[in-house]
């Protein structure tokens, strides 16, 4: 068989797949974009039609829009910073050989296995309830009153509760690049006196820039559509303290009954993924080439 006849045989054979895929892409998609520029509103279902740009404008000149994305952005930030500073910190003291050593990795590993629904109401019934919580039980043996976390300091709890789940996540890839570190350059680094932060700054950490980069890039992808943790612990409140960007669109629809705008955020939100997908993809691409 001929090298032309081999492509198209393979083309032949991977085109369902590409057709299901596409089908499963676009289809949402064109409708997301329909319903985007009609009048839609569930609790009218009669009064229908073409709606111009007004399920955007309305979406983006309401009042929770700027502090949704605000908190949305503050949000991705700040797991970001604390998943990769700890996942350094635990990959570096794992990766000792210890006694236990594999039971402690799965135990390290095992959050992120649990479903974020489930995680956050773990968070919220065992940690945060001011009144049963083990935070509420450790301030009053400290003597300190009960702090409620969900309703004084909402965002950062959600931080704390996604951090949690994905910190696994990041200290696995961060681990696995350690294990590929040459032990003959850290040796030759110490018998030339090189304190240990000399040692890390500028041997470990260039060695783990480009798995620094890959779990930046892919924890950014999913920390941009956290939903169910708020759903369960705050739903966006105090007011509209802890909403998101894809909890603002779930109120549209569940409260309001908006679809026509619920589907003209989907569109921005994921405009506003795309856009920052693209600059972390070239941030990747700078970071391989270097």
């Amino acid at each position: 068989m001929s090298t032309k006849s081999s492509r198209l045989a393979a083309r032949l054979m991977l085109s369902p797949s590409v057709v299901l895929l596409l089908i499963w892409m676009i289809v949402p998609l064109v409708l997301t974009l329909w319903f985007s520029f009609r009048r839609y509103n569930l609790m009218y279902p009669d009064r229908q039609g073409f709606n111009d740009f007004g399920n955007y404008t309305r979406f983006v000149m309401s009042s929770d829009f700027g502090l949704a994305v605000l908190n949305t952005l503050i949000l991705v930030g700040a797991v970001l910073v604390i998943t990769v500073v700890l996942g350094i910190l635990i990959a570096l003291l794992i990766e000792r050989p210890m006694w236990g050593q594999g039971v402690v990795r799965i135990l390290v590993i095992s959050p992120f296995f649990i479903m974020p629904p489930v995680a956050a109401l773990i968070w919220k019934n065992m940690f945060f309830n001011p009144t049963n919580g083990l935070f509420g039980e450790a301030a009053k043996y400290l003597g300190l009153p009960p702090f409620d976390f969900l309703g004084q300091a909402p965002l950062a709890s959600i931080i704390l509760i996604v951090s949690w789940q994905w910190l696994p996540f990041a200290t696995l890839i961060l681990l696995t690049a350690l294990q590929s570190l040459s032990g003959e350059e850290l040796e030759a680094a110490e018998m030339d006196g090189a304190p240990p932060v000399s040692r890390f700054f500028y041997i470990i950490l260039p060695h783990l820039a480009r798995s620094i980069t890959v779990v930046v890039l892919i924890q950014t992808i999913f920390l941009l559509g956290v939903f169910g943790e708020i759903l369960v612990t705050t739903q966006g409140g105090p007011g509209s303290a802890s909403t998101t960007l894809p909890y603002l669109i779930f109120k549209e629809i569940s409260l309001d009954k908006d679809v026509g705008t619920a589907a003209a955020g989907g569109v921005v939100a994921v405009i506003l993924a795309n856009i920052v997908a693209i600059f972390l993809m070239r941030a990747v691409g700078k970071n391989l080439d270097a």
